[in-house]
């Protein structure tokens, strides 16, 4: 071939082979998607568990044996079921006025000073019509329980509705308002002259004593939160106040287009949710401790964010998730015969509603191919 046939030959250049096709994904946050899947609060207290047990084994002990010594504690014998009964009545009673008022996205965590109102109020009964008998005793001391944390419940509303307060920052900080008044009256004028210089009121008479189960101490304070239960579901069911809290609560938009006063719902339901959380501090002084003193809670208002958020508001979820918080606290109190602290219970209780929190957050969010 000579140079000019060369120089005139085509030129072939290679065909560049083609990228092979990679699949893209993107993150979606979709707010549709309020309601997670009714395994989450299981899962999250697996998770708690395994969690937990890492710091446990850290500290040197087997996790399964102080999971053993908790459950044991706290359900495996007559009297650490009847303790942990007796803790998850008031929470039972506040997780239940906590779900009335999330039913329509009302955050009220003040059920630790409504409580405690509710104790304070259900005392001056005792103080003031100390003669009365036992069944005008009882009777008084729980409507006083129920109407000092309602006007509490209230004082959290009134700001909500009328000037736009965040419902948040009201009742958090009433609770501290509550405590510093419970100190107040256990120190100052209700403080017993026979206590030996202990900051609390005189004891109660048995007239004005919840009547208990057997030798046990547990109360019929479980009978007024199971009866609450058995209404809330009725309630929330079958009554037209039900079914526009439920709307209220899937799309404030639409019930307000619909004519629903949301104010006023707003109002009753924080009625209703402080009252309840009184009752519960009605009943542990009348039915546990049998006197007014300071520290009357150790923070069941708090515990019971995470019951009703953990029974994702559901009556029966209610019952369950209470009595598996009062068995947390009481074997919290059996591994201390083991040399770990009563707080692992708060670490467990701590990490459950962390990992309720991540997992709604994670529903949340879908993963789509791009197109």
């Amino acid at each position: 071939m000579s140079p000019k046939d060369v120089s005139n030959a085509a030129v072939i250049e290679p065909t560049p082979s083609k990228p092979a096709k990679r699949m893209s994904f993107r993150l979606e946050y979709d707010s549709s998607r309020i309601r997670s899947p009714w395994w989450t609060p299981i899962l999250s207290v697996i998770l708690a568990l395994l969690l937990c047990a890492i710091f446990i084994a850290a500290n040197g002990m087997s996790p399964v044996t102080v999971y053993q010594k908790m459950f044991h504690g706290a359900f495996g014998t007559a009297y650490g079921f009847t303790e942990t009964m007796v803790k998850a009545i008031p929470l039972l009673l506040c997780g239940l006025g906590i779900a009335v008022a999330y039913r329509i996205s009302v955050w009220n965590i003040g059920a630790e000073g409504q409580l405690t109102v509710g104790a304070m109020a259900a005392t001056a009964v005792t103080i003031y019509f100390p003669d009365l008998p036992s069944f005008w005793a009882i009777t008084l001391m729980l409507v006083f329980g129920f109407a000092a944390g309602a006007f509490w419940g209230l004082l959290t509303a009134v700001p909500r509705t009328h000037f736009g307060v965040n419902e948040l920052i009201t009742s958090l900080m009433l609770n501290y308002v509550a405590l510093l008044a419970l100190d107040y009256v256990v120190f100052g004028p209700w403080k017993d002259p026979k206590g030996f210089n202990f900051p609390g009121s005189p004891m109660f008479t048995d007239a004005q004593s919840l009547p208990v189960l057997g030798t046990s101490r547990l109360h019929i304070g479980l009978l007024f939160g199971l009866v609450a239960v058995v209404i809330y579901y009725l309630m929330i069911k079958f009554t037209k106040w039900g079914y526009e809290l439920k709307l209220i609560g899937a799309n404030p938009t639409a019930a307000r287009y619909a004519g629903i006063h949301i104010k006023r719902h707003i109002i009753i339901v924080m009625l209703i949710s402080g009252g309840l959380a009184g009752i519960a501090g009605m009943a542990e002084v009348s039915g546990v401790t049998h006197k007014l003193m300071q520290g009357i809670s150790p923070g069941y208002g708090y515990t019971a964010i995470i019951v009703a958020w953990l029974a994702k508001l559901n009556p029966v979820g209610l019952i369950v998730t209470s009595i598996l918080f009062g068995g947390l606290i009481v074997g919290g109190f059996s591994v201390q015969t083991i040399g770990l602290p009563s707080s692992i219970s708060e670490m467990l209780q701590g990490s459950i509603l962390f990992f309720l929190i991540a997992g709604d957050m994670i529903h949340r969010f879908r993963i789509r191919r791009n197109a």
